[in-house]
């Protein structure tokens, strides 16, 4: 039986090894340190779905002010994809998130390497429910569109000002400066794409 849970230090750096490392781009990868940092100041939740005690996938969540979150990660394990375990993951964290609007940030085709699957990544979070914010962000050069997971549909300014939030904790002003941009200047030059851990 398929269950969300929060995983240990130990599955956390698992799925990050495992998942996370293969699947996502140097632009796009906090290092694993800082994940585990975030974890325990209590401003990160590693939920991962578990088919018995074997770790399936993982919708690792940035935790912001109370009631907002981004969802920073969601990756199905390499062998279990195509069987509708990002969805279900969603809906259980839905569940698990009670009164949380969450955030995400989703690749936008316009300028991804891979346009198709940015398109397909789009459509998936479309049929999951998610809504989509009238404003895209740049963050370490990578252009994204932004979404979110709500029962109410929540104005663009508010979504702004929470997606701020998480990145200006956690970041000092000048790196914030230098790599952020919420919302995106389609006028402003590019940022150069960049691994997270870049000083």
């Amino acid at each position: 039986m398929m269950e969300l849970r929060l995983a240990s230090p130990e599955q956390a750096a698992m799925a990050y090894e495992r998942d996370l490392s293969s699947a996502f781009p140097p632009a796009e990868l906090k290092p694993l340190a800082n994940i585990q940092a975030l974890c325990w100041e209590g401003r990160y939740r590693p939920w991962c779905i578990f088919d018995g005690e074997e770790l399936a996938g993982e919708c690792f969540l940035w935790l912001g002010r109370p009631g907002w979150a981004l969802l920073d990660y969601l990756c199905v394990a390499e062998d279990r994809r195509n069987g509708g375990l990002g969805a279900l993951m969603l809906e259980l964290l839905r569940r698990a998130e009670p009164g949380t609007a969450i955030l995400v940030e989703s690749e936008a085709p316009a300028h991804a390497s891979d346009p198709a699957m940015a398109e397909r990544r789009l459509g998936f979070y479309a049929r999951c429910g998610l809504r989509t914010a009238g404003y895209d962000t740049d963050i370490f050069g990578v252009h994204y569109k932004t979404l979110y997971l709500s029962a109410e549909p929540v104005p663009d300014r508010r979504l702004m000002e929470e997606n701020r939030f998480i990145y200006q904790s956690c970041f000092s002003r000048e790196k914030y400066a230098r790599y952020v941009r919420i919302p995106r200047d389609p006028a402003a030059g590019p940022i150069a794409q960049v691994p997270w851990n870049e000083d």
